[in-house]
């Protein structure tokens, strides 16, 4: 078994996270990720208060997290002390700068996690007293930004270790496998938190044809772009893009993002209709370039024993 600073602070068998991925990472995820030996993340996204709270209605919440997007916040400031009075495990912020609300979860006795896509980001969220730094790659799924995970992870290693030792430190970012997890040991990392994969499990809220979508794909399958957003009216960050599977809605719409604006009300609705059925042709399946290391859609639990076994066996040893 591999024990890092992630599994001791947290009392876990392995040093594994699950992205709090919105809409996908249910409660039924979440608490899964936690039994099996990680620490289970509540996608709470755009913050739904009362999705949020059904989830939570599902699980003990003393043994899972929860996450928000930090720029949504603002919205409905009111979601985030809601969500700090259900007493969850952690507190997953990303996207946004973490200042404003860092104080009020830190009052709270709530391990703060702060996802960075670059080392000024870093640099921001360790100042704000984040425990937890996840160094998120752009080939992560969902939304992020440009630097990849092998070199953005061992700079944020080496300033944390540099100035803020106490701060512990995860990957992200096309990690779906052992070597994967290992790769981010060795980087510096204490541990992974992981999106694509957990998405590809039996207990995630996903539709099956967009499974089966991903498990046909490859990574050269993906695409980082805006598209879906603007169809769904959301106005996200300029920096900010989400890596998703290429199909006939991207290719026609990628490079005529103003045109899709003009568009916008009539493809909304075909984008919805199809996204409300589970469609992956004519709506958009969120999820990264470990799609093509993605070969079945299993357990939770079978995904984290396989994860740490490979591990174990390309580091040689046991971590301890």
């Amino acid at each position: 078994m591999i024990h890092t600073k992630l599994t001791e602070r947290f009392s876990l068998k392995h040093p594994i996270i699950s992205a709090p991925m919105a809409f996908a990472a249910t409660g039924k995820l979440a608490s899964a990720v936690s039994d099996a030996g990680g620490l289970g993340l509540i996608g709470g996204g755009y913050g739904n208060l009362e999705w949020i709270k059904q989830q939570f209605s599902m699980v003990d919440p003393s043994q899972v997290g929860c996450g928000l997007i930090t720029w949504k916040i603002e919205d409905n400031l009111g979601v985030l002390e809601e969500v700090l009075n259900l007493k969850p495990r952690a507190f997953f912020l990303s996207f946004g700068n973490p200042k404003v609300y860092a104080k009020q979860i830190k009052d709270s006795n709530i391990p703060l996690i702060c996802q960075v896509q670059t080392l000024e980001d870093a640099r921001n969220a360790l100042a704000c007293g984040a425990d937890i730094i996840v160094a998120q790659g752009c080939e992560a799924g969902g939304h992020g930004e440009k630097r990849s995970t092998l070199t953005l992870v061992p700079e944020v290693a080496d300033l944390i270790a540099n100035q803020y030792p106490q701060v512990l430190l995860c990957a992200a970012g096309g990690i779906a496998d052992g070597r994967g997890l290992a790769a981010a040991l060795m980087l510096g990392a204490d541990g992974v938190v992981i999106g694509s994969r957990f998405w590809a499990s039996k207990e995630a809220n996903v539709f099956p044809d967009m499974h089966n979508a991903a498990v046909a794909s490859t990574g050269d399958n993906t695409i980082r772009t805006k598209v879906m957003d603007i169809v769904r009216h959301i106005d996200w960050p300029e920096r900010y893009t989400a890596r998703v599977l290429k199909n006939d809605f991207t290719d026609r719409w990628h490079n005529n993002l103003e045109q899709l604006i003009e568009n916008s009300e009539v493809e909304a609705q075909k984008w919805q209709q199809a996204w409300e059925i589970g469609d992956p042709k004519k709506s958009n399946t969120f999820v990264g370039e470990a799609a093509g290391i993605i070969n079945e859609i299993c357990s939770v639990d079978t995904i984290i024993h396989n994860i740490s076994n490979q591990a174990e066996k390309l580091l040689g040893r046991q971590w301890e």
